[in-house]
C-alpha cells in the first residue's frame, strides 16, 4: 500500500528548511508519496492563536536563534540566520507548488528550492523574476507555470488548503501528517520515520 504524507508548511519557515534533507531521506526510505501543502502564515497564526515572530517576547526570539544555530550544526545544514528577504510574500510561490501538483508534477524539488532560496541564498521569493529562475532550474517552463499559478483556481486551492490545515489541527510549520497522525516540527521526523515503519 502506498504511504502518503501531507506536508503542511510555510515557505518562510526556517524549520521547514532545516528539515529538508532528513525528510527527503525518510520519504525515499519508505518510497512514500508527498502532498506538498504550503499554507498561509498569518492566516494560520490568526486562526490557531499563534504568535508571529514580530510579536514574540525578545527572550523567546533570542532562544529561537539559539535553537536555529543548534539545529543547523546538528543537521549539517547551512543557514543564513538573518536572511535579506524575510519575511516576504509567499503567495505566488505557494500557488506555483499547487500548479505543479495540479499538472501531476513532483513539487518537492521546487518547494525545497524555494526554502533554500530564502534561508541559504538571500533570494526574494516574492519577486517574479526570481521565481521564474527557480522554476527553470527545476525543469519547469516558468511562463506557463507562473500563469497557471496566478489563476483564480490556484488561489482558491491555496485558501482552501490553509483552511483544511486548520481543521486538521495544524498550527505550525512544518507539520507532517501520516495516517491522520500529526508530527509538528523537523525534530519529529524520527517519529514520522517510526510511524512509516508500521
Amino acid at each position: 500500500m502506498t504511504k502518503v504524507i501531507d506536508n503542511y508548511h510555510f515557505l518562510l519557515s526556517p524549520w521547514s528548511y532545516l528539515g529538508i534533507k532528513q525528510f527527503n531521506a525518510v520519504v525515499a526510505k519508505h518510497s512514500a508519496v508527498v502532498n506538498y501543502k504550503p499554507i498561509s502564515v498569518m492566516d494560520t497564526f490568526e486562526a490557531m492563536r499563534g504568535t508571529p515572530p514580530s510579536k514574540r517576547h525578545p527572550s523567546r526570539m533570542k532562544y529561537r536563534m539559539v535553537e536555529l544555530k543548534r539545529w543547523s550544526k546538528h543537521l549539517g545544514v547551512p543557514i543564513n540566520f538573518e536572511p535579506a528577504f524575510w519575511p516576504a510574500d509567499q503567495t505566488l510561490a505557494a500557488q506555483m507548488i499547487y500548479a505543479i501538483q495540479e499538472a501531476s508534477g513532483n513539487a518537492g524539488p521546487f518547494s525545497d528550492a524555494i526554502l533554500t532560496a530564502v534561508w541559504a541564498q538571500d533570494r526574494n521569493i516574492a519577486d517574479e523574476v526570481t521565481l521564474a529562475e527557480i522554476a527553470r532550474d527545476c525543469g519547469f517552463d516558468p511562463n506557463t507555470l507562473i500563469a497557471q499559478a496566478k489563476s483564480d483556481a490556484m488561489a482558491q486551492v491555496y485558501r482552501n488548503t490553509t483552511l483544511e490545515a486548520h481543521k486538521r489541527d495544524v498550527f505550525g510549520s512544518p507539520t507532517y501528517i501520516y495516517n491522520d497522525e500529526n508530527f509538528w516540527g523537523q525534530d519529529r521526523i524520527n517519529f514520522l520515520d517510526q510511524a512509516l515503519e508500521n
